[in-house]
């Protein structure tokens, strides 16, 4: 085992000969990788190449339908004009009752927001002790004139002097003065309404002493009512007296009450170089009421042959108002169809849902009124006469 072991030291080693690469052979692997990496790439090419054409085939045969919308013809009519402003509600007649004199009251004849008419009796004040002053100067005024006629009598006699008649008519007409001041302070002790009108909130109690006008309850006339507003003097051209004016607020929403100007102020504010207006109305349903805001519109003469169109077929943008015209045009079939395009407009006055063009569509154009937000510049569209915004007559059930 040992002579195998030297053996094999001595052993020649083996080796292993690599042939070397020449410059043909690697030229040649270098053009088969290129030829596989350009078939690669090619193959690759040509593929996104017919996918985008069959992309482009598929959206080309399919071309979404035409966009339903409602549509309005641009009409000529005359548009009414006014001249606004903001105003203030107030009453023709409104006070707050008090007392003449002081007191203690004694008697309330009224209710809180009750209506009274001139005249009612409203509060009593303490009044007995001129109610004792009264019976005592109607008994001087009673004994007065009894003197002065026993007077006459004995001056008719001759049997007395003309002083002593003129004594008792000087006593008769003290009794008679003092007789109309007491009847006069026991009025004032009875408080009563000015004028018809509606009552506001108590302020006084039975047994309150109040004093010289202190407050009882507020009166106010709601039958007719004041709106006073200013105009820019500008405006005065525009304004006369009596002419109609329209008058909203906010607390009855909807409604508009019609008014006439009552006063035109006779001088400009230096200040703010406006003319203060105020205007009448008739109030008998007692919807308004003094202190509301109102929204004032002076009534001008209409302007004539105004292009008019839809409120809703206008796009207001930070860019513009425009509104879609519907054209009829063929589609690439052939077949008849329709399309919109956008068209700037200017716009005017509005009123009752409507507005007014000054420039962009002329009268007879076919607007879109109702389903624009879903269109585009040149889309196709299915005109139809009603209007997407009014309701449906029958709501349809499942």
């Amino acid at each position: 085992m040992t002579s195998d072991i030297h053996h094999s030291a001595h052993a020649p080693e083996r080796t292993t000969a690599r042939r070397p690469v020449t410059r043909g052979r690697l030229a040649f692997r270098i053009i088969i990788m290129a030829v596989i990496l350009g078939v690669l790439f090619g193959g690759l090419y040509a593929f996104n190449n017919f996918r985008n054409k069959a992309i482009a085939d598929f959206f080309a045969g399919n071309k979404p339908p035409p966009t339903p919308v409602s549509v309005a013809e641009a009409t000529a009519q005359s548009v009414p004009k006014y001249t606004t402003a903001i105003g203030t509600l107030t009453a023709s007649r409104q006070v707050t009752v008090a007392p003449e004199v002081v007191g203690r009251v004694t008697q309330i004849f009224f209710e809180s927001g009750a209506r009274v008419k001139a005249g009612e009796p409203l509060v009593q004040l303490n009044d007995a002790t001129e109610q004792a002053d009264l019976l005592a100067f109607r008994a001087q005024a009673k004994l007065a004139e009894n003197n002065l006629q026993r007077a006459r009598n004995l001056l008719r006699n001759q049997a007395g002097p003309q002083v002593t008649v003129d004594q008792n008519q000087a006593q008769l007409d003290e009794a008679n003065a003092n007789i109309k001041k007491t009847e006069a302070l026991i009025a004032q002790k009875l408080i009563r309404a000015p004028f018809d009108g509606e009552l506001g909130i108590r302020q006084v109690n039975v047994g309150e002493y109040v004093s010289a006008g202190g407050p009882v309850v507020t009166l106010t006339d709601l039958s007719n009512l004041f709106v006073d507003f200013t105009l820019p003097e500008q405006a005065l051209s525009q304004i006369r007296i009596r002419q109609p004016v329209l008058i909203s607020a906010d607390a009855a929403p909807g409604a508009t009450f019609d008014a006439v100007i009552s006063t035109i102020e006779p001088q400009v504010s230096p200040d703010t170089r406006a003319i203060k207006v105020r205007a009448t109305l008739q109030n008998p349903e007692r919807k308004l009421l003094p202190g509301m805001f109102a929204n004032i519109r002076v009534v001008q003469p209409p302007a004539a042959n105004r292009i008019v169109i839809p409120e809703t077929a206008v796009d207001y943008t930070v860019y513009g108002d425009s509104v879609f015209v519907v054209a009829a045009q063929k589609d690439g079939e052939g077949k008849d169809g329709h399309v919109a395009n956008r068209v700037p407009v200017k716009t005017g006055d509005r009123f009752d849902g409507k507005v007014e063009i000054l420039d962009g569509v002329k009268p007879g154009d076919r607007v879109v009124s109702s389903g624009q937000l879903k269109l585009n510049n040149g889309a196709a569209v299915v005109p139809t006469e009603a209007s997407a915004l009014v309701p449906p007559q029958t709501v349809p059930r499942n």
